[in-house]
């Protein structure tokens, strides 16, 4: 049975691979240095002071604080969730990998002021935003939580009451 520790340990793993690859790339890269890998795919060292596709990227510093304090608080709400809902299996790993993630970025924000991506995929002369491990853990956490609520959410309601 999972326990509120085991998730606690999944967020962690995704934070501690989170800063085993940036500090991987900033130690090999220079800023905006390209390596190709595949030909729709790059390693790139690039700094996001904005939010995800780079919004708010351009507003002047204040932003850096704001996605600290944002990313702080839902971080504290997702560990009370996971309190909550520990003995589950989707919902907690939903929880876990978006905690990891999101502190994963917020130790960014804190180090240099902005996130550090690297991960970047293109095609036919379009490049996706680059991204790191924190942001897909993030992505696939709330892939989780949309398909929690879409497909699991409510069945248990739905079961009849046993009798008293």
């Amino acid at each position: 049975m999972p326990s509120f520790a085991g998730w606690f340990a999944l967020a962690g793993a995704i934070i501690a691979a989170d800063f085993a690859t940036k500090a991987w790339v900033l130690a090999v890269f220079r800023p905006h240095e390209t390596l190709t890998v595949t030909p729709f795919f790059n390693l790139v060292l690039v700094f996001n002071p904005g939010a995800s596709f780079s919004f708010l990227a351009d507003a002047g510093g204040w932003q850096r604080w704001f996605f600290v304090a944002l990313a702080l608080a839902i971080s504290a709400w997702l560990i009370v969730m996971l309190r909550r809902h520990a003995r589950e299996r989707l919902l907690p790993t939903a929880f876990a990998l978006v905690l990891g993630g999101a502190l994963g970025n917020v130790i960014d924000r804190i180090r240099f002021g902005a996130v550090v991506d690297f991960l970047d995929f293109h095609a036919f002369g379009w490049h996706w935003p680059a991204f790191n491990v924190a942001d897909s853990a993030i992505t696939i956490g709330v892939i989780l939580l949309i398909w929690q609520q879409l497909f699991h959410e409510g069945k248990a309601h739905d079961r009849p009451r046993p009798a008293r």
